[in-house]
Parts: C-alpha cells; sequence; structure tokens
C-alpha cells in the first residue's frame, strides 16, 4: 500500500456496496486497484494517460471511472457511507452552506454539445431573436444553458462554481455543480434537496438538518420562506444595504429577519474548513473534465474518503 491508496479499513467500508460483475461481459479487473488509480488521478491531476503502471491498464480505470460516473454508482456509494455514519450518530446536524469557485483549465473546453436544428420554420425565421438566444451565441463551448456541461464565465474567468453543504465535522452532505457565474442564492434550495442520508434500514432518508449557518449571499426572502416552514433554525447574516432601507422605512420596513447569533454564526467557519479540504484534491480545485459528470463525480468522490 502506498501514500494516497485506501487503507484496510477504508476498504472494508466501501467493498460491500460496491457493484458486482453480471459475468457476462468478463471478470472485471479488481475494484480495489482500479479505485486506487482514480483516487491518485483525483488527488493529482494527472492526466488519464500518465496513469502509473500500478494501476493495470490505464483505459480500464478510465471506463470505470466513466461507467460509474453516468449511472450514478460513485454517489450512491458516498450515500451509503453516509448512512453508516450517521447510524453510528456521527453526523453533526448543524450545517453551514457556502460555494467556491473551480477554475476550469483550457483542457476542459471543447465538449460535444447539441447540433443547431437543420430546418427553420417561416414563422420562427421572420421572429426576431429573444435576448435569452442572443445571450446563448456569446456563451463559451460546453458551457451554461440546456446541455450545459457546468462551466461559465465569471470574475476568476473561465470557471465551475460547487455549491455544498457541510456537517459540523466538516464533511460534505450534497455538493452541486454550475457554471461559474451562477448567485448563490439561486441554488440554495437546490442545495437542501439534495441532501438525502439514507437510513440502514425500512424508513425514509432524512432531509432536514437541525440548524443552518450562512452568509449574506442566502439574505433573501425566497431562502429563509423555504426554512421558516420547516421549523429549520437558521443564523444567516443580513446584507447592510437591506438593513439600511428597511431602516429608512421605519414602521413600513417591517421587522427584522430574526435575531441574529453572533456565536452560532462563528460555525461558518465549517463549511470553509470542508471547502479547504476538498480543495486538497487537485482534479477538484481545477477542473480538467471535459462532461459535466466526470467532473461531479470527481467532486463526489473527494469527500467519499473523508466519510469512510
Amino acid at each position: 500500500m502506498r501514500r494516497g491508496d485506501l487503507t484496510d479499513a477504508e476498504w472494508e467500508r466501501l467493498r460491500p456496496f460496491l457493484p458486482v460483475s453480471n459475468g457476462r461481459c468478463g471478470r472485471w479487473r479488481d475494484h480495489r486497484q482500479v479505485i486506487d488509480g482514480i483516487l491518485h488521478r483525483v488527488r493529482t491531476g494527472v492526466q488519464w494517460r500518465d496513469l502509473p503502471e500500478r494501476f493495470g491498464p490505464w483505459k480500464t480505470v478510465y471506463e470505470r471511472h466513466r461507467l460509474w460516473s453516468a449511472d450514478g454508482t460513485w454517489e450512491r456509494l458516498l450515500q451509503q457511507v453516509q448512512a453508516v455514519a450517521d447510524a453510528a450518530g456521527e453526523i453533526v446536524w448543524d450545517i453551514s452552506v457556502d460555494s467556491t469557485i473551480a477554475r476550469a483549465h483550457q483542457h476542459a473546453a471543447g465538449a460535444r454539445t447539441e447540433p443547431p436544428p437543420t430546418s427553420v420554420s417561416k414563422g420562427d425565421a421572420a421572429r426576431t431573436p429573444a435576448r435569452d438566444d442572443m445571450a446563448g451565441s456569446r456563451r463559451p463551448p460546453g458551457g451554461d444553458g440546456a446541455g450545459g456541461e457546468g462551466l461559465g464565465r465569471s470574475c476568476g474567468g473561465f470557471t465551475t462554481k460547487l455549491h455544498l453543504s457541510a456537517d459540523g465535522r466538516c464533511r460534505p452532505l450534497s455538493l452541486i455543480v454550475t457554471p461559474g457565474q451562477r448567485a448563490d442564492c439561486t441554488q440554495f434550495i437546490a442545495v437542501m434537496e439534495k441532501i438525502r442520508v439514507p437510513g440502514l434500514g425500512p424508513g425514509r432518508p432524512r432531509v432536514k438538518p437541525e440548524s443552518l449557518v450562512a452568509d449574506k449571499a442566502y439574505s433573501n426572502g425566497p431562502v429563509r420562506d423555504y426554512l421558516r416552514p420547516q421549523g429549520i433554525r437558521h443564523t444567516i447574516l443580513e446584507k447592510t444595504d437591506s438593513q439600511a432601507a428597511r431602516l429608512r422605512k421605519g414602521s413600513r420596513g417591517g421587522r427584522p429577519p430574526g435575531c441574529f447569533d453572533e456565536e452560532r454564526y462563528k460555525k461558518r467557519n465549517t463549511v470553509e474548513r470542508t471547502i479547504n479540504r476538498l480543495k486538497q484534491s487537485r482534479a477538484v480545485a481545477t477542473r480538467y473534465d471535459k462532461p459535466a459528470p466526470s467532473y461531479e463525480a470527481a467532486v463526489a468522490l473527494a469527500p467519499l474518503l473523508m466519510w469512510a
């Protein structure tokens, strides 16, 4: 066993949930060897063709990663490991939400997109192009929009944004990949809806945290309207301009959004520390993958060992 490989304890925790070959397509290469190769690539960011020979043929490792990315094996594996941790009482359900930018390497551009329609009706030809259509023509290849690959233009350049929630022990509970220019608050509900920790026995998975902490990027009405009916205690820093506008209106400005707890707000550093741990994997900190599912799988693999 070398640096970065699965330990015996980690392997025993993952092995029961791995797919089993149906025998119709021949024997699969040893799962542990292939997963070690995939983890080596996620950790170092090396090109697939440059994987060390001890992991076997690079194409076998790549095809296993691509197959399990497409059928959701990596996400299911992460949920199963989270379920084991929840059954042992290891999850602290006082969560934090935030996002981070990952710079896209030039190799990430150029993914295949859907071809344009071959014929246009007479009515469509006479129609003035809509604003969204004109904006779509200026997007980078494989960028935002229908069929996009989670790539976009932001202040950091050609980027991808990771929206995530983390438990009180600095481990990701849910992750979503969007183009880099997407605002944090627009993805809040999607991040919360993706929290889904199944139980080891019968019953519904747990989807509701005990409390939530977020910065002022999430300080708006839709976010608070989503949390309030569910009874989720939340500490969200109010924006300065929103507070000034409310005070300027006096009694017409309404009540404050709630009592702000400074001590609870200090716990927001857990999501910042989670992001730092995720970006120790170079294939997460910098996006090299063209297809969005491959990059999302790399993002799911990084926290897998954090849970295992």
